[in-house]
């Protein structure tokens, strides 16, 4: 094994040393000059606070939080499903926001619902639960419906969402099925509303480092992508594990991060795909889905993406792009928070090591804030229906490769799954 040399974004030493930084820690720039010229962009620029410098020039300049739009100008969010996901990740995620703001829940557990309206401001009649979801129509100041529900259940409350006209946000995977899917972009279609699919991972800087790396070329010619998700699930009676409201096992809740990775990053569609599944039968766990999944993606310029996917190993989360020149690395990766990304390539005969310096982001708030912005905006999402839409095509693809034991040709989409463009990242 070569020697491997450590170098940090900010060392300069040695001429080829500072061509690999200014050639894989390119797109880490271009973090900065994208920030610079999103603020000029935001409308809410005008509310930024500005702190005196009280270092000396030698330390780094402070800068306040924000700016972010008062109160009265932000966008309304409604939380479908008080889960540990939204209470967790998403109802938190409200205070790192630029222009969101939750005014509404909607819960079957009013107690608990009435707790948590509390710790946010949110009024006890702007709650209702899911018999009187249509009541959200009338409330005041619901903007966006944020659908974080059950697999199984996006399908009906994003058509209910559409009929009420309101915009709407739904967890991924979007649906059980590309028919259901197909169902949700057509409603939201004729109801004029926007619908955004949350890949938060496509919001967070860390990621969106990588995938300019990849289309610059800071690793050469991409050839190969190798990725796994797993995680050891308990509770055998958890909705996570039952079909009919999860679709399948660790597919489409875990392992879907490894597939949308694979298509960010490369930009283009798999066309064909080759899958096994474990589904043990002494497991309780897994009467109905699958334990594990491992999945063989090739794309038409010859990348192959590997990944597996698991509920029943200790938890495991990497992502690993291997190209001509170099490779690129995230461990951990697909997390929440505190993903890792390296770069290594060869240089003066020895294997050189960047590790770009990227601030955490929260990535819930980056995703609503984006939603917001296209609402005001009039914007199609960046992660909009069809983006969910061809990954339960593939995952359909999957599972039928599995179960076939051969490998599935995959149709492309007939037009582009993302729209126009992502918003600029801050530095």
């Amino acid at each position: 094994m070569s020697e491997i040399v450590n170098i940090a974004a900010n060392e300069t030493t040695g001429t080829s040393r500072r061509s690999f930084l200014r050639t894989a820690g390119g797109a880490v720039a271009a973090v900065t000059a994208l920030g610079a010229a999103a603020a000029q962009q935001k409308p809410n620029a005008g509310n930024e606070v500005q702190l005196s410098q009280i270092h000396a020039s030698t330390e780094a300049a402070e800068k306040a939080p924000g700016p972010f739009l008062p109160t009265n100008r932000r966008v309304g969010f409604a939380i479908v499903g008080l889960g540990r996901l939204s209470l967790n990740q998403i109802l938190p995620a409200f205070a790192k926001s630029d222009s969101c703001k939750p005014v509404a829940l909607v819960s079957g557990d009013r107690g608990k619902a009435l707790k948590i309206a509390a710790q946010y401001g949110i009024a006890e009649t702007s709650i209702t639960d899911y018999a009187g979801f249509e009541k959200l129509k009338e409330m005041p100041g619901v903007d966006v419906i944020y659908i974080v529900l059950p697999n199984g259940m996006h399908r009906e409350f994003v058509m209910r969402a559409a009929k009420m006209g309101k915009h709407i946000l739904c967890e991924k995977p979007m649906a059980n099925s590309a028919a259901e899917c197909e169902e949700m972009i057509a409603a939201c279609k004729a109801a004029n509303v926007k619908l955004m699919i949350a890949y938060r991972q496509q919001y967070e800087p860390m990621n969106r480092t990588l995938e300019k790396a990849v289309r610059d070329g800071r690793i050469g010619t991409l050839r190969s992508i190798v990725a796994s998700n797993s995680q050891d699930q308990g509770d055998p009676t958890q909705w996570r594990l039952n079909k009919k409201l999860a679709g399948g096992g660790a597919m489409p809740d875990v392992g879907i991060y490894c597939l949308n990775a694979a298509r960010f990053l490369t930009g283009i569609e798999p066309e064909e795909v080759f899958a096994t599944v474990v589904q043990p039968k002494d497991d309780p766990r897994f009467r109905e889905v699958e334990a594990r999944c491992e999945v063989i993606a090739r794309f038409p310029n010859g990348v192959t993406a590997t990944f597996t996917t698991a509920y029943d190993t200790h938890r495991s989360a990497f992502l690993r792009l291997e190209g001509s020149d170099g490779f690129a690395e995230m461990d951990p990766a697909f997390g929440y928070h505190g993903s890792k990304l390296r770069f290594v390539k060869l240089m003066d005969g020895k294997d050189t090591e960047m590790t770009p310096s990227i601030e955490d982001k929260d990535q819930f708030a980056l995703e609503m804030d984006h939603m917001a912005s296209c609402v005001t905006n009039n914007q199609q999402p960046h992660t909009g229906g069809e983006e969910g839409l061809q990954d339960m095509r593939l995952v359909e693809a999957i599972y039928k490769s599995a179960a076939t034991a051969r490998s599935v040709k995959v149709t492309p989409p007939t037009g582009p799954t993302r729209g126009p463009g992502l918003p600029a990242m801050e530095s």
